[in-house]
């Protein structure tokens, strides 16, 4: 009912619309819409109030609200089933439970705070509150766990194409995971999965997105690597609308993968990499290793030249971009 009556309010934004036209409209009584009222004012939603007029719609809080994604979302199944906490130890955590409890594929877990994101290999992810973009979607792909990698290449361009088309703003992709702007990080993306020997059971593929920090929002020691598309736009964006263009670019590409092959895909993450053709050095688990990024593979991997001729392949690792 709640819905029914936001939705009504929309429909007449900054009109008034009787008591008397809501309650005929949903078959509600009056009491029950006060009540539905008072709990909107509370999430956020400006909402005034006047005697013989009714209601007027004044503002919409920015707030990722599944009622407020799914409004204008012109995806078939991604994010079509919204779980949203206001805070969450994490989205990836979250989903692993909703998993077992049979949560279908394109579900999304959305949070307006994470008190212990994290990145690769462990790192800390920091999310101040109602500022950034941190979700998690549930995928049940029908293909082989030696093709899994390629979700985090997937998610990397539909995000670059989603953040240019609300934003105006060019990030580029520094393999496998990582989105920057003029240098500094802005997204990262965290793909975990659970398969059998021949089959993928599900992913969960995850992304952080910095959208409306300003520098002091960044802790001291990311505070030179990390950036905000508030930082580099010089303005605030609506994160509903970036969410929703987020989802709709991966499910095309998504869709793409499946039914295309990864061909296509492959090409525009090429064309929006910013660690190829460039001399790097990838940090692996054991050591380090300098040389010429020279391509990336049909499996997503990244094609290294070293120094001496040979090629070494690498299907995951921190890639550093140095100066030629």
């Amino acid at each position: 009912m709640k819905k029914a009556i936001l939705r009504l309010l929309k429909s007449r934004q900054l009109e008034y619309v009787s008591g008397e036209e809501i309650c005929r409209s949903l078959d509600v009584t009056r009491t029950a819409v006060w009540k539905h009222i008072q709990v909107l004012r509370e999430e956020g939603y400006g909402i005034e109030a006047r005697s013989r007029l009714g209601y007027m719609l004044t503002s919409i809080p920015d707030r990722l609200y599944p009622v407020e994604i799914l409004d204008g979302l012109s995806t078939r199944f991604i994010g079509r089933k919204v779980f949203y906490c206001d805070s969450v130890s994490s989205t990836n955590d979250l989903a692993k439970e909703l998993v077992r409890k049979g949560a279908e594929e394109g579900s999304l877990v959305i949070a307006e705070e994470q008190t212990s994101g994290r990145g690769r290999l462990g790192r800390k992810w920091y999310s101040p509150k109602y500022k950034s973009i941190l979700f998690t979607l549930v995928l049940r792909p029908p293909t082989s766990p030696s093709e899994a990698a390629r979700i985090t290449l997937i998610m990397a361009v539909a995000l670059v194409s989603a953040i240019k088309k609300v934003t105006g703003v060019v990030a580029g992709i520094k393999w496998p995971n990582d989105l920057l702007v003029n240098g500094k990080k802005i997204c990262g993306i965290l793909s975990e999965m659970s398969a059998e020997m021949d089959q993928i059971n599900y992913l969960e593929i995850s992304a952080g997105i910095n959208v409306n920090q300003g520098r002091e929002d960044f802790p001291a020691d990311v505070r030179n690597t990390a950036t905000s598309l508030r930082i580099e736009a010089s303005k605030s964006f609506p994160r509903v609308r970036l969410l929703q263009a987020s989802l709709e670019e991966f499910e095309r590409w998504y869709g793409i993968w499946l039914s295309d092959g990864f061909g296509p895909l492959l090409e525009k993450f090429k064309e929006y990499s910013i660690s190829l053709h460039c001399p790097v050095t990838i940090h692996t688990l054991n050591r380090s290793w300098d040389g010429w990024a020279e391509d990336i593979d049909e499996d997503g991997a990244l094609l290294l030249r070293l120094p001496d001729g040979g090629l070494q392949r690498f299907i995951s690792g921190d890639v550093s971009l140095r100066l030629a």
